[in-house]
């Protein structure tokens, strides 16, 4: 389900994974996390993922790790946020 306003661009999985190095550092080099606060991004839903990175973006998202999202969030692209958002869904 998508939410109004919401939009979800298409992403490419093989650009995603070239960016997503810095996001390994946290969450692992397949999207499978090995410490318990950082959640897992492998086969996670597109359209979420594709939200919360823009929500950390704009500052929208509080709590837990959100600083340092806020901080990794700030220099990527709407097309940058696609392309890692299309990565991550992909993989099981």
């Amino acid at each position: 389900m998508l939410l109004p306003g919401v939009s979800v661009a298409a992403g490419d999985p093989d650009k995603g994974k070239a960016k997503a190095g810095v996001c390994a550092a946290c969450h692992g080099k397949n999207g499978v996390a090995m410490v318990p606060i950082y959640p897992n991004l492998a086969g996670q839903n597109q359209a979420y993922l594709e939200s919360s990175l823009k929500a950390y973006r704009a500052k929208q998202r509080q709590g837990g790790q959100a600083v340092v999202m806020q901080a990794q969030a700030a220099s990527l692209s709407d097309e940058d946020i696609a392309n890692l958002s299309a990565y991550y869904s992909s993989l099981q």
